[in-house]
């Protein structure tokens, strides 16, 4: 019975991605059909397979040595301030970023990552149906992160039009970065994470590719990487941790905000209506948890965490999540935890915006208009791949 719900489920996601296309003409069914295709194929090697079990535990064993080796820097400079034997969000889940951001500075540094993001997005770009630089920014995002995918490509930003910039910023809140990818793991089971990572880049070029289709010209489809200003490594080194300093700051003073404001807002709830903002929330998502493929009895939690992270943010859904997800069912865990890995919620709309408005103003103030279409396509994306994994589970 839960495979026709999610059948029914993956039917209606495409639709309303369909309803709120810019061209429906244009739309070029074949590619949407072989990557849906891809994504359950994917999907059942990494949750169903020895091999996929092998790849996961490798990568989660690699990440969780790398997390090891960001908590060796975080005791020696914050031994003491916490309890022993106690878990601290900020220093253990927040402060790793820093070091995966140098990690990564590194990997950019010697031209590894750059190597990798180009060929990666070349081979996209032919299954995809769609253009070299809107493949190369899908796999930049997912690695780089959302902000800095721009810098990026800041040479064809001021010439991208419309349509083409939809995709971009499409992409780079479909998917989150992997300086962060660790923070999660320390919170969700890393094969969904991994699931994730991979069912949101395909997903991102399906809902793309239906709610804003157009053609790519030869001429156009063309990749210009700005290329860094030569720094020596101990310049470059110092830079990548600063931002993620910044990074995992940001995210500390948005969390303390979040989870206040919602405290406050489920306590007048419940004073005034004898139920939580956040337990309205489930029933508003409910259905929306059990067309995905969430047991009715589990939906309204579910709708809960899920609504969350689009009013809020995933950390703040995670921190809820992990309260209650003993008490829920592998299935709906799994359903969930995918849905959860993403930069798709209302603050992101103006983090995106910023970003492309600090290189080009013209470019950002599009961005702007488009926002909350923004925030729906990449809503959808995050669906799609939660379906998927329901239709597998």
């Amino acid at each position: 019975m839960h495979y026709l719900i999610s059948i029914a489920g993956l039917v209606i996601v495409l639709l309303l991605a369909w309803l709120g296309s810019n061209n429906k003409k244009k739309i070029k069914y074949r590619p949407i059909i072989v990557m849906i295709a891809i994504q359950i194929g994917l999907g059942l090697i990494i949750l169903k397979t020895s091999i996929g079990e092998f790849l996961i535990k490798g990568f989660a064993d690699s990440f969780a040595k790398l997390l090891g080796y960001a908590n060796e820097g975080t005791d020696f400079v914050f031994g003491g301030i916490a309890n022993e034997g106690a878990h601290t969000f900020f220093l253990y889940v927040l402060m790793p970023i820093v070091f995966m951001s140098a990690l990564i500075g590194i990997l950019q540094h010697y031209k590894i990552l750059p190597f990798i993001i180009k060929y990666i997005g070349l081979v996209l770009s032919k299954i995809n149906g769609m253009g070299k630089l809107e493949s190369y920014n899908a796999v930049a995002a997912a690695i780089v992160g959302q902000n800095e995918v721009f810098i990026s490509v800041k040479n064809q930003l001021g010439l991208l039009p419309k349509h083409r910039l939809y995709t971009l910023c499409a992409s780079a809140m479909s998917t989150v970065s992997m300086s962060i990818v660790g923070s999660y793991m320390t919170m969700l089971e890393p094969r969904y994470v991994v699931a994730a990572l991979i069912l949101n880049l395909f997903g991102g070029f399906i809902i793309s590719s239906i709610i804003n289709p157009y053609e790519v010209t030869p001429e156009e489809d063309i990749v210009e990487v700005q290329v860094e200003e030569k720094q020596t490594f101990f310049e470059m080194l110092g830079e990548y941790i600063m931002d993620g300093f910044k990074v995992a700051i940001v995210v500390g003073v948005m969390l303390v905000g979040f989870v206040g404001i919602i405290a406050l807002i489920n306590g007048v709830f419940s004073g005034i209506f004898g139920i939580s903002f956040q337990g309205v929330l489930g029933y508003v998502f409910a259905p929306i948890a059990f067309l995905i493929g969430v047991p009715w009895h589990e939906a309204v939690e579910a709708g809960s965490i899920m609504a969350t992270k689009l009013v809020a943010n995933e950390f703040v859904a995670m921190l809820d999540f992990v309260k209650i997800q003993e008490g829920l069912s592998g299935r709906t865990t799994a359903i969930v935890s995918v849905f959860l890995i993403s930069f798709a919620n209302f603050g992101s709309i103006g983090t995106i915006v910023g970003a492309v408005k600090g290189l080009n103003e013209k470019q950002g103030n599009i961005v702007a208009r488009f926002g909350l279409k923004l925030l729906f396509g990449a809503t959808l994306v995050s669906v799609l791949s939660a379906l998927i994994i329901g239709i597998i589970f």
